[in-house]
């Protein structure tokens, strides 16, 4: 890993939990300005989460990105505000993994909480009160993996993730993934920053996404989302 780094770099695309966010999903003042600096500056700014289209459209509009998002880990994404939202996840396939895991856990007299079911439509998210790696031993014939952010548990179909809706994206839009700066923490980041021309970790990120950046900051949260920023565009903050 590289301690800094510079790139012909013209866009950037960014996880928000954990990475905008703190660990209470407090959000960084100083994200904020720093990605409106960048959208003033006509340097794009994509948002890519595990959280709904209806969630991330609210927080586009708050932090004053135009609009592109990518939501459901890669299951969904829509291009502008005014864009059609696009669903490459299977829902159904989701859904029957959960089955599985839900008859399971109700068996012990334990309860699973989904999060958001009626405004997801490529995967499924539910509390994360259960232990991830017996959640993945129950689903290991399925053609669905589970994602740990840290914050929730997902179920996604296997072959979808941030970047699978990245780089349909970049394609849709005319851009090349090597165009941008990507930041991120978690496991569900890693094929966002292996895919993008620079890919950074704030300091909390976890180790298996930190052994594949270019670059991992010496600060945490919302602050190493700057710092990461600073380094691709040092005169612009």
């Amino acid at each position: 890993m590289n301690s800094s780094f510079s790139c012909d770099i013209t866009a950037v695309i960014t996880d928000i939990d954990g990475t905008l966010t703190d660990k209470r999903r407090r959000i960084s003042t100083a994200a904020i300005e720093c990605i409106r600096s960048l959208m003033d500056s006509d340097i794009p700014v994509i948002l890519a989460s595990g959280n709904t289209l209806c969630s991330m459209t609210i927080l586009a509009k708050m932090i004053g990105t135009d609009g592109t998002v990518i939501c459901e880990n890669g299951g969904t994404y829509r291009i502008g505000f005014d864009g059609d939202e696009r669903v490459i996840g299977d829902i159904s396939a989701c859904r029957e993994a959960f089955s599985l895991i839900e008859q399971y856990y109700e068996n012990k007299g334990e309860q699973l909480q989904l999060y958001s079911p009626e405004y997801r439509f490529a995967d499924v998210a539910f509390a994360r009160t259960v232990d991830p790696d017996t959640v993945r031993m129950l689903l290991s014939d399925s053609p669905v993996r589970v994602l740990d952010t840290g914050f929730a548990l997902h179920l996604q179909t296997e072959g979808i993730s941030k970047a699978t809706a990245f780089l349909t994206i970049c394609e849709e839009t005319g851009r090349t993934p090597e165009e941008f700066l990507a930041v991120g923490d978690s496991h569900n980041d890693i094929e966002m920053i292996q895919a993008a021309g620079c890919g950074a970790v704030v300091q909390n990120g976890s180790d298996d996404i930190c052994s594949v950046a270019d670059y991992v900051s010496g600060k945490m949260y919302g602050e190493g989302f700057v710092d990461a920023v600073k380094n691709v565009f040092p005169s612009l903050l």
